[in-house]
């Protein structure tokens, strides 16, 4: 059988013709970028070469300047709590084999259907694979970066900014008036959270190490709380917000604590096992939310771009302002995600390619 004039069993090629030599393959271009295949100790991540990412129709590429160390890249390099593979993120090892969730950078390149951004736009946003050098995100998920914010500034809004931001918004629109209590204060969620019920007219308490009482203050904080030298369950008070960044108090001692009408926000869970890894106190909210006045809430945030606006924007009017801990870089991951995991992170830690 033939087709266009040659036979199958004796195809024409033309790089072959005249006895010319076949042309070496271009090799496709690579990357650095942080992976891995099996679940494990932060201190087993390594950088390697993998391809740079072709966009889809809806897709852009960025070139990315600086991703944000969050601590969810914790569970997800360890696997643990084990409830998380069964939730989908991967039985072995992570289905995304390169980590990394929050960035800033420029648009290389855009998709055929891609109206808002063109190469050369400075963007921040959240899609997997972000400890690299180029990241292929929806263009739903990105957002324009402040016009006088760095990229080290913007990398940290995606995850840490969005969280507190949902966390302050699910407790009733934190609002002029209230006492608020942020436990976990000096962390990543924790500096937005302090910052942005400050900037709501709420006069705000901090729990956090001494080492960071200085950090929190100058957000904006009334208040400090040391806890290593004091249990803020065991005041005498009571708040009119709890925002539990922390995730390590019995739900009875955070509300013994929370005004009769107040309202606590969990944000994740930690210390809670291998297992569950402190998720039960969220379904413990969930259940007690329906047999008490006090509103219990279980925060688990979702990234998107209209909440990427909402805080570029109070970057751009000084509401708020990322408090960054230490740049790390992309070599260094797994020393990044151990500083985080630790807690001794002063505000956000971001990875620089």
């Amino acid at each position: 059988m033939t087709r266009s004039g040659t036979n199958d069993s004796n195809p024409v090629h033309p790089a072959t013709t005249a006895g010319a030599p076949a042309p070496t393959p271009t090799p496709a271009p690579t990357m650095r970028a942080v992976t891995q295949p099996r679940y494990g100790s932060p201190d087993a991540l390594r950088v390697t070469l993998v391809p740079v990412p072709s966009p889809g129709p809806n897709e852009v590429r960025v070139r990315i300047r600086a991703a944000g160390v969050d601590a969810g890249t914790w569970h997800l390099v360890t696997g643990k709590p084990y409830l998380m593979r069964l939730l989908g993120f991967g039985v072995r090892g992570p289905r995304s084999g390169t980590l990394g969730l929050a960035f800033a950078g420029e648009v290389d390149a855009v998709g055929s259907a891609v109206t808002a951004f063109q190469p050369g736009d400075r963007v921040f946003g959240s899609h997997g694979g972000a400890f690299a050098e180029f990241v292929c995100a929806p263009e739903s998920m990105l957002a324009r970066m402040p016009s006088d914010a760095g990229f080290d500034a913007a990398a940290t809004l995606p995850v840490s900014g969005v969280t507190a931001l949902q966390a302050v918004r699910d407790a009733g629109e934190v609002h002029a008036g209230q006492s608020v209590l942020v436990i976990g204060a000096g962390g990543g969620v924790g500096s937005f959270a302090v910052q942005l019920a400050v900037a709501a007219g709420a006069t705000v308490t901090a729990v956090c190490s001494g080492s960071k009482e200085s950090l929190v203050r100058s957000l904006g904080a009334s208040e400090v709380v040391d806890y290593t030298q004091t249990d803020v369950t065991a005041l005498d008070r009571r708040w009119d917000v709890i925002i539990d960044i922390a995730g390590n108090r019995r739900l009875s001692r955070l509300r013994r604590i929370l005004g009769k009408r107040g309202t606590l926000v969990l944000v994740g869970g930690e210390n809670g096992g291998p297992v569950l890894g402190g998720m039960e106190r969220m379904l413990g909210a969930t259940v007690l939310n329906a047999f008490t006045s006090q509103r219990l809430r279980g925060l688990i945030s979702r990234e998107n771009a209209a909440d990427f606006d909402v805080l570029a924007a109070a970057v751009t009017s000084g509401a708020i302002v990322p408090a960054i801990d230490t740049p790390y870089p992309l070599a260094e991951a797994g020393a990044a995600v151990t500083h985080v995991a630790a807690g001794r992170a002063r505000g956000k830690v971001i990875l620089v390619p």
